[in-house]
């Protein structure tokens, strides 16, 4: 990779998002993310795969590496689903609470699905609640395949969260049933820049996307996100708060693992924040190497917003 590659705007707090469509720069030399982008470069420079970086420090300043529209993100689009449902609900004048028949035939009892083991029965009735913390908790796919074909669809998705967040890098077509069903090329059809992905985590940690009881069930769906614990949050100490969400992709023809993906906002103790999104492409090595330079960059990350004042 080359730092001709590299990306970095600086923006101000009220328009942090909407200015990263213009032209950047680098941040000035008082902030804390001046220089980053060198760091992470020579830690990843070598590695078989392209990593993409986005920071948006305390709502203010912002950095990228690699910040392409052309990284899978698997199961990451899953938070732009729970924000559509929820605002789908709120335009209907439901809530979570409403329930859903489901028949064990319709599911996919070959994909990854927590929810299969905690309900018996040819039948069950699941609350909309529910199958929202299984797809951000536990990344349930049958759930999100619920959600998708009741609630909100993909395509709808995309054009709803496009009037959510104001970077438009991201392209939602796919369902992970579609997906699955052909994983080259539709994994590569759901796609994102590290920064339109770091956008939305800001904008529903410090803004309004959708009713109050149902933003405060995503983020505590993030808070309590159990997967990929050893990406960003094994850079993390415990004084943090960590909210996120992940997603992991196949194995392409070239035997490449096509993503290996982690975006989250951290809390310092001091209550100074960042958001983070680091995503991986086409790693050509196991799974858990991808996930240790994850790991190592949030690391680079963490330590230098850490000593910031």
């Amino acid at each position: 990779m080359k730092l001709s590659e590299i990306i970095c705007r600086s923006t101000l707090a009220a328009a942090v998002c909407a200015a990263l469509l213009s032209t950047g720069c680098r941040p000035s030399s008082s902030s804390p993310l001046q220089g980053l982008e060198s760091e992470i470069a020579a830690a990843v420079d070598t590695l078989p795969c392209k990593i993409g970086v986005a920071v948006i420090y305390d709502s203010r300043d912002t950095m990228t590496y690699n910040n392409s529209a052309d990284f899978p993100m698997m199961s990451m689009f899953k938070l732009h689903e729970a924000v559509a449902v929820c605002r789908e609900l709120d335009r209907r004048g439901a809530t979570l609470d409403s329930l859903l028949t489901i028949n064990r035939a319709d599911l996919d009892s070959l994909t990854w699905s927590p929810m299969l083991k905690e309900f018996s029965g040819e039948s069950f009735t699941v609350s909309l609640g529910t199958l929202l913390d299984y797809t951000l908790i536990h990344s349930d796919n049958n759930a999100s395949n619920l959600l998708f074909d009741r609630i909100i669809g993909p395509m709808e998705t995309d054009s709803c969260l496009r009037t959510v967040i104001s970077d438009q890098d991201f392209t939602i077509r796919h369902t992970e049933a579609t997906m699955k069903l052909s994983p080259e090329p539709l994994s590569y059809e759901n796609v994102t820049s590290p920064l339109a992905y770091a956008c939305l985590i800001n904008k529903v940690m410090t803004d309004t996307v959708t009713s109050a009881p149902n933003q405060t069930r995503i983020i505590d769906c993030m808070r309590r996100c159990d997967t990929g614990l050893a990406r960003i949050a094994a850079s993390l100490p415990d004084s943090v708060s960590f909210a996120h969400r992940t997603g992991s992709g196949y194995i392409n023809s070239r035997g490449e693992v096509t993503a290996v993906n982690d975006g989250g906002y951290v809390t310092l103790p001091d209550g100074r924040s960042y958001t983070i999104a680091v995503f991986v492409k086409d790693y050509a090595g196991p799974q858990e190497d991808a996930e240790k330079a994850i790991a190592e960059v949030a690391g680079i990350i963490y330590r230098r917003l850490a000593a910031a004042r």
